[in-house]
């Protein structure tokens, strides 16, 4: 069967997934975009209680910043056939001492390899936090996120490793202005190459001329 038929199964199946339903403080609800098509992969951490709430990713202040960073607009990021949106948990999985719990584990070992195997047109996979880092790069990431961060360029031109762009964060830009400086530019050429999209300003700056 093909890929464009598997992919829908796939998603159909891991929307109705419950798993660890009696772990999760607001119940299941699986949250994550993909086509076939998808040139860009983003793979997150988990949805906050925001995205719960509405059922789309990153449809909160991380995801503000995070379109931001890519220079692209609400249009294209929400255009499945070319963004896919998988974090490394589907489900909110409720807040701890400092923020919101870390993914929950099921997730990965039941869907991941088969869901990343039917996406054959990603170009370019932006791992964003630590658990993308940790799941997809293993023993290549460095000792902490901001060493894998730093060491962006190690990792060729079909991967970035990104910081969580959540507005507790904030310290974390401000301490390391090299982030905006030397990361952010190239990943926005990246970004605009696999999706053959101009980033966002580019677009804005040709509807006024």
């Amino acid at each position: 069967m093909s890929t464009a038929r598997l992919l829908p199964r796939l998603l159909t199946e891991i929307r109705a997934c419950r798993a660890c339903a009696d772990a999760l403080p607001l119940g299941p609800r699986p949250v994550l975009q993909a086509s076939a098509s998808s040139r860009l992969l983003i793979v997150g951490q988990a949805p906050g209680a925001k995205v719960h709430a509405s059922g789309i990713a990153w449809d909160d202040a991380s995801g503000k910043r995070l379109r931001s960073w890519l220079g692209i607009d609400a249009d294209v990021f929400y255009d499945a056939a070319r963004v896919a949106l998988v974090p490394m948990g589907f489900c909110y999985p409720g807040r701890g001492g400092s923020g919101d719990n870390p993914p929950r584990p099921e997730c990965a070992a039941l869907w991941h390899t088969r869901l990343f195997a039917l996406l054959p047109n990603v170009q370019l996979t932006l791992l964003v936090g630590l658990y993308a880092q940790r799941y997809v790069l293993g023993e290549r990431r460095k000792a902490t996120l901001t060493g894998t961060v730093a060491a962006w360029r190690e990792y060729g031109p079909a991967i970035v490793p990104l910081p969580h762009p959540s507005p507790r964060n904030q310290g974390w830009f401000k301490h390391h202005p090299w982030f905006e400086q030397d990361v952010l530019p190239a990943l926005r050429e990246r970004v605009a190459a696999a999706m053959v999209v101009a980033p966002a300003s580019i677009q804005k700056r040709r509807l006024r001329t």
